[in-house]
C-alpha cells in the first residue's frame, strides 16, 4: 500500500488499519465504497468480506462496531450475523430473534422472541372475569439491558412491520432487499420495505429520505411534483417503517408511491351480540386541588342508577366495563411547583383515595385500569401495571384489573364471540409528533386528538420514532407495534375528549378530571372536563356523557 492510496481510502471515509499495509492486493485497482456514515475503519475483515461479496451498499458504521464488540470478546453474535447476510453458508452461532405467531383471530399478532433470555418476571395480577379477556398486556422483565438488547428491539419491530406491509399488494411485485439495487437496470421499477434514517427539504423544496434495512442503506427522492407521495413524504418521521415504490438510477429510488402499514381500508366493523356499555376516561388525577371531585362522586352516583336525567341516555344498567386510560392519580414532583397543587402530598395516600372512590362503583362494572405519566411508576414505555408498592389498596378492589400500558383487552366474550378488541394507550409519545409533523401541527392536534390516533394507526406502532418516547427495550417483542387491529383505540394524556371513526376502528380520547393548572395554562394545553365516551358494543355507537356543572 502507497501513500496515495491511503490519501484516497481517507477521501472515501476509509481509516486503513496498520494490518492493511503488509496485504498484497492491487490497491490501485480497488474501488472501495464511499463510507457516507464514516469514518469506518478498513481492515483485513472489511477487505475480504468486500473481495468475495462486492458490497458497495453496506452497513459498515454497524458492522465495525460487531467487530469491535468480537475482538473484546463481548458479543459474537451480531458480527456472525453480519457475515451470514453475505455468506449464507456460514451458520449463526445462536438465532438473535425468531418470529412466533399467536393466534388471536383475524389477524396474527406478531411477535419477537428471545429463546436464550429467560428474566424473571414480576409478580402479575390473577383476576378471572369471564367476558374479559388480556390478549396483550406487559410484563415487566427484570435484566439489565444491553446494547444487542436495542438491536434486537428495532429489528424486531423492522421484522413485524415489514411482514405487515408485505401484504399491501403495491408492494408485492419487485419487492427487493437494498443490496439488490446494484443489479437492476437504470430507471427499473423496484419496491422497498426499510426504516427511516433520516429525512431533509433540499433547496428545491423537494423531500430526501435514507432509508435502510439489514442490508444496506439507500437514498430516496421525493419530488414536488409527485403529489400524493410528496404529502405523504411531508408526514413520514424517523425511524418508522415505510413501503416505497419507484424507479432507481444513480444510487438513488425516485420514488413514486409511499405506503405505510396502515389499518387495510376493507377492516370489517365488529359488533357485540348483546347489548352492553363500555365506559371510557382518562387523567383523573386524584390528589390535585383541582381534582373535579364533585363531578366524578356525580358519575360513579350516575353508573350507579342513582341518577335519571334526560341529558344522560345511556342505560346505566348496562355499563359492564370502564377503562381509566392513564394519569388516575396527580402523582408527585411530575412538573415544577407541582407540590404547590397537591391536596394528597404522598402518592400511597393518593391511590388509597382513588381505592376509595371506585369501590363505590357497583360490582358487575369490570374496571379496568392502566398507568400514564403521573402515576408512580417508570416514565419509561411500556409501562407495567401498578404496583402493590404504591397501589395495594387498588389491587384489593375486586372489581378492578389492572393493567401495563399499552395493553389489548377483549371484551364481551363469549363462547360464541371472540369479543370486542381494545387497544388502550395512554398517550406519552403524543407530543413529540404534534412538534415534528407538519400535519399535525396546522391541524392543531392538541385540541383534535383523532387526527395524532389516526397517525399512529396509520404507522401500526405507538412512538415509531426513536425519541418520541423514553423506552426500555423489551426482551420478547415490541410492545408498541400495533400488531393485531383493533376494534376500539382508546388513548389519554391530551386531557381533551375527541371521538371518531378510522377504517372501522374506534378512536377515543379521553377528557380530564382536572381543572386547568397553571402548567398548563404554560404549555398552551386547552383541557375539557368530565366527558364520557360510552360505546354500545352491539351497534358500535358512541354517546358522550358530560358530568361538568361549568364551576
Amino acid at each position: 500500500m502507497k501513500p496515495e492510496h491511503v490519501t484516497a481510502f481517507l477521501e472515501h471515509g476509509l481509516l486503513v488499519s496498520p494490518e492493511m499495509l503488509t496485504e498484497q492486493v492491487d490497491f490501485s485497482q480497488l474501488h472501495l465504497p464511499r463510507v457516507q456514515e464514516g469514518p469506518a475503519v478498513l481492515n483485513k475483515a472489511f477487505l475480504h468480506l468486500f473481495l468475495n461479496n462486492g458490497h458497495h451498499e453496506w452497513n459498515w458504521i454497524e458492522f465495525e462496531s460487531a467487530i469491535a464488540f468480537k475482538e473484546k470478546g463481548r458479543n459474537t453474535k451480531a458480527y456472525e450475523t453480519f457475515l451470514h447476510l453475505v455468506q449464507p453458508e456460514i451458520p449463526v452461532a445462536a438465532p438473535t430473534v425468531t418470529i412466533q405467531h399467536t393466534p388471536i383471530p383475524p389477524e396474527p399478532a406478531l411477535e419477537i422472541a428471545v429463546p436464550e433470555v429467560q428474566p424473571k418476571k414480576a409478580e402479575t395480577q390473577q383476576k378471572e372475569i369471564p367476558s374479559v379477556c388480556i390478549l396483550k398486556t406487559f410484563t415487566e422483565d427484570v435484566k439489565k439491558r444491553e446494547v444487542s438488547d436495542f438491536i434486537n428491539h428495532f429489528r424486531g419491530r423492522y421484522t413485524s412491520l415489514r411482514a405487515l406491509l408485505m401484504h399491501r399488494s403495491e408492494l408485492r411485485d419487485g419487492l427487493t432487499s437494498i443490496n439488490k439495487l446494484k443489479a437492476k437496470e437504470d430507471r427499473e421499477e423496484v419496491a422497498l420495505i426499510g426504516i427511516v434514517f433520516e429525512k431533509r427539504t433540499t433547496k428545491n423544496g423537494h423531500i430526501e429520505l435514507q432509508i435502510e434495512d439489514i442490508t444496506g442503506r439507500v437514498k430516496v427522492m421525493i419530488t414536488k411534483d409527485r403529489k400524493e407521495a410528496y404529502q405523504h413524504a411531508k408526514d413520514v418521521s424517523l425511524d418508522e417503517v415505510i413501503g416505497i415504490r419507484g424507479a432507481y438510477g444513480k444510487n438513488v429510488v425516485f420514488a413514486n408511491r409511499l405506503l405505510y402499514p396502515d389499518v387495510p381500508a376493507d377492516n370489517p366493523l365488529k359488533k357485540g351480540m348483546e347489548e352492553v356499555y363500555a365506559l371510557f376516561i382518562s387523567d383523573v388525577h386524584v390528589g390535585s386541588k383541582k381534582f373535579l371531585e364533585k363531578e366524578f362522586l356525580q358519575f360513579i352516583d350516575w353508573l350507579n342508577g342513582k341518577v335519571k336525567d334526560a341529558k344522560y341516555p345511556v342505560p346505566a344498567e348496562k355499563v359492564r366495563y370502564l377503562f381509566v386510560v392513564g394519569d388516575l392519580i396527580d402523582g408527585i414532583g411530575v412538573y415544577p411547583g407541582q407540590e404547590k397543587e397537591l391536596v394528597l402530598g404522598d402518592v400511597v395516600q393518593q391511590y388509597q383515595r382513588a381505592a376509595e372512590l371506585f369501590q363505590m362503583v357497583r360490582k358487575d362494572v369490570t374496571i379496568i385500569i392502566c398507568p400514564g405519566q403521573h402515576d408512580a411508576l417508570r416514565n419509561s414505555e411500556p409501562q407495567p401495571q401498578l404496583s402493590k408498592a404504591y397501589a395495594a389498596a387498588l389491587h384489593d378492589v375486586p372489581n378492578i384489573l389492572l393493567v401495563g400500558n399499552p395493553s389489548y383487552i377483549a371484551i364481551g366474550k363469549t363462547k360464541e364471540f371472540g369479543g370486542i378488541n381494545v387497544l388502550i394507550y395512554h398517550g406519552a409519545s403524543f407530543h413529540y409528533f404534534i412538534d415534528n409533523i407538519d400535519s399535525l401541527r396546522l391541524g392543531k392536534a392538541r385540541d383534535n386528538p383523532r387526527l395524532l390516533m389516526k397517525f399512529l394507526l396509520q404507522k401500526r406502532h405507538l412512538a415509531p420514532s426513536h425519541a418520541a418516547t423514553v423506552y426500555v427495550p423489551s426482551l420478547a417483542n415490541d410492545p408498541m407495534v400495533i400488531g393485531q387491529v383493533p376494534d376500539i383505540f382508546a388513548c389519554g394524556d391530551m386531557h381533551r375528549s375527541d371521538v371518531a371513526s378510522y377504517n372501522n376502528v374506534t378512536t377515543i380520547n379521553g377528557s380530564c378530571w382536572q381543572a386547568k393548572t397553571d402548567f398548563q395554562e404554560k404549555t398552551g394545553n386547552n383541557p375539557d372536563f368530565c366527558k364520557v365516551p360510552c360505546v354500545n358494543l352491539k351497534t358500535r355507537e358512541v354517546t358522550v356523557l358530560e358530568f361538568y356543572n361549568g364551576n
